[in-house]
């Protein structure tokens, strides 16, 4: 494509398209990705079988994959940065050729392009904006900055203590904090654990222990999936949930007059509220649910 200005408004369209769609469903699938019209006619936006996707009409690499499980060395580099491995190449052919080539292009161009997070087979979180801000040929790979302004630090390898708190701020907030949302709300099914809100939009991953703390890790054992309203009660211990996985409300909260917001209506039975588990488990992850007020 001749015209950058006309690229640079395609790929910001796209990558609207993609965030819209995650907001919806949590999740980007192959299936979703093979077709997405983003207002100038359907197209592919991810490789069937490669990680990188290089469509001919444009001057750089649109899209990569990243596979946390495949050969590929990728990860993080250094406290600010991304290492994105070389496409490989068959023995004898200059390493830095193929599917690469689009990629340093981009880099050229400062192109912003868009990372696809692999989190099961055929599901994909975005990070996007990413740019390709260095390559290392002795290394096979290139060097990618997750945000824009992580491309205009002074010396990204050597932080000041302020520069990487902020990056380490960046980088939860871009990459391991929306990943972490995909995995715990899929594993919920897409609703609220405690109401059955299935509105996703509305719908958080909450830490069982917070990410702050030492097991606070971003992972499906220690997340719930809660509606915006109940994740802010279950922060503020308004909400509580005992061993067993009883939902419990603050008794104060129960007495006010002002809606059916915290209402916890027994079953038909008789029996108390519990909490929604994840698809194929008997219990809401493995981490130490939070005491019943």
């Amino acid at each position: 494509m001749a015209d950058l200005a006309e690229e640079l408004c395609k790929r910001e369209a796209l990558m609207h398209a993609l965030a819209t769609e995650f907001a919806q469903s949590a999740v980007l699938t192959s299936k979703w990705l093979g077709r997405v019209d983003f207002g100038f006619g359907p197209e592919r936006v991810k490789d069937v079988g490669k990680g990188i996707w290089n469509p001919s009409s444009y001057a750089g690499t649109l899209t990569i994959v990243s596979d946390p499980d495949s050969e590929y060395d990728d990860g993080d580099h250094g406290d600010s940065l991304y290492r994105y491995s070389y496409e490989k190449r068959p023995p004898g052919q200059d390493p830095r050729g193929g599917s690469n080539i689009k990629l340093r292009e981009a880099m050229r161009l400062g192109l912003p392009i868009v990372m696809l997070r692999k989190i099961a087979d055929g599901r994909f979180v975005p990070v996007m904006p990413v740019y390709v801000v260095k390559e290392e040929p002795e290394h096979r790979r290139f060097v990618l900055a997750l945000d824009e302004s992580l491309r205009f630090l002074p010396d990204p390898a050597h932080l000041t203590e302020d520069q990487r708190r902020y990056v380490e701020r960046v980088v939860r907030q871009r990459m391991h904090q929306p990943e972490f949302r995909s995995r715990v709300l899929g594993a919920y099914q897409l609703k609220c654990a405690v109401c059955d809100l299935k509105k996703t939009p509305l719908l958080d991953a909450a830490h069982i222990s917070a990410d702050i703390a030492t097991d606070g890790l971003p992972v499906v054992s220690n997340g719930l999936a809660l509606c915006k309203i109940h994740h802010a009660a279950y922060d503020e211990y308004i909400l509580g949930i005992s061993p067993d996985y009883v939902v419990h409300i603050k008794d104060d909260v129960l007495t006010e007059v002002d809606g059916p917001m915290f209402e916890v209506r027994p079953a038909a039975d008789g029996s108390p509220t519990t909490l929604g588990s994840p698809a194929g488990s008997s219990a809401a992850g493995q981490g130490s649910p939070r005491p019943a007020l």
